[in-house]
């Protein structure tokens, strides 16, 4: 009578090299303290079994769980979700940190937390206890919620802190938002455009406040005025729908519109053609994030885009050093984003000129 194949184990492979337990994991986890000829026998095994590890096989070699969290706002992400609109910014956070974890035989695991104060401490607290992480990655806003750096810094967890540049504990690695965002506007200045409007992002992250800082700089270093050009938002559709009306009604209007996110700058491009505006030759239209779909509007919208999965692989590799006692060369790191020209920007059209 056939029966179901047992699964390879730690134990089967220490039993097929004649070694303990405790001497594979240490194999498996490439750890420099294993005779070569006793590392021999064991990957060999492994290879004859067709044994892969386990994290609790992982585990066996000391107090370290090879486990990562990133944690990420809940709200956001399920509302994308839920929207059906994804969310490339995850999906590039993952690329990095996945496969920069599977690299050093790590996991990464993705949680979603409130940004309500009152849930933060029982629902980190309960996804520590449960994961017990080696390591968390941080990303907006939580980057900079000093209730959760106070939590994992008392727990002696290391942490990397994503699109920070603010003081605090952990390594922290920003995306340059403010540098990035007087870049987009110098980039229409130098087109020509005088009346630059932007449309922020929600006030509770900290790089939206950054942006906007970006855009004033740029602005005032070409001696231009921004006075009522500033638009408040919340990264949705909707709330870019009602910024972007805000600075259309605005006499004179203004020749261009910076958006903070895709969905905000999707939302402008939207507002322009109920308008009748064409784009560029009307509005020119620049976005932040450079998600797959602002290159397939008509026309693709010009961005900023930022390295996120360089960020998040940069992440991972940084805690990883400290978890396993190496050196980290430095723990305040810059990763500038860059700008994509695109068809949505072009000086913007003469006045009229008035016959007399």
């Amino acid at each position: 009578m056939g029966g179901q194949r047992q699964s390879v184990t730690i134990r089967h492979v220490a039993a097929d090299a004649g070694v303990s337990m405790q001497t594979v994991s240490r194999v498996i986890n490439s750890e420099p303290n294993v005779r070569p000829h006793m590392a021999e026998r064991v990957r060999a095994s492994i290879a004859k079994l067709g044994y892969v590890p386990s994290i609790a096989a992982q585990r066996l070699s000391g107090s370290r769980s090879y486990l990562i969290v990133a944690l990420n706002d809940r709200e956001r992400t399920l509302a994308d979700w839920r929207s059906r609109q994804g969310s490339d910014w995850v999906n590039q956070m993952l690329l990095g940190g996945m496969l920069t974890c599977a690299a050093h035989g790590y996991r990464l695991i993705v949680e979603l937390v409130d940004t309500d104060h009152a849930q933060v401490e029982r629902e980190l607290s309960g996804a520590i206890a449960a994961l017990r992480p080696d390591g968390v990655i941080l990303t907006p806003p939580h980057s900079d919620n000093p209730l959760i750096l106070a939590i994992l810094a008392a727990r002696h967890i290391p942490f990397a802190r994503i699109g920070s540049c603010a003081d605090g504990p952990g390594f922290t690695i920003d995306m340059d938002d403010r540098g990035a965002a007087a870049l987009a506007t110098r980039r229409l200045i130098d087109l020509g455009h005088r009346r630059v409007g932007f449309i922020a992002g929600p006030t509770d992250y900290a790089q939206s406040e950054r942006r906007v800082a970006g855009w004033r700089d740029a602005m005032a270093a070409a001696g231009l005025a921004d006075t009522g050009l500033l638009a408040p938002g919340d990264f949705g559709f909707a709330s870019g729908t009602r910024a972007a009306t805000q600075l259309l009604d605005l006499a004179p209007a203004p020749t261009a519109i910076i958006a903070s996110n895709d969905q905000m700058a999707l939302a402008a491009l939207d507002q322009a053609r109920t308008r009748g505006l064409a784009v560029p030759d009307d509005l020119s239209i620049v976005s932040f994030d450079d998600t797959p779909v602002v290159r397939y509007t008509h026309p693709p919208l010009a961005a900023i885009s930022q390295p996120i999965a360089d960020v998040a692989a940069r992440a991972a590799e940084m805690i990883i050093a400290r978890t396993m006692g190496r050196p980290v060369e430095e723990e305040r790191v810059v990763i500038p984003s860059a700008f994509v020209p695109r068809a949505s920007i072009a000086p913007p059209r003469p006045p009229h000129c008035v016959s007399l």
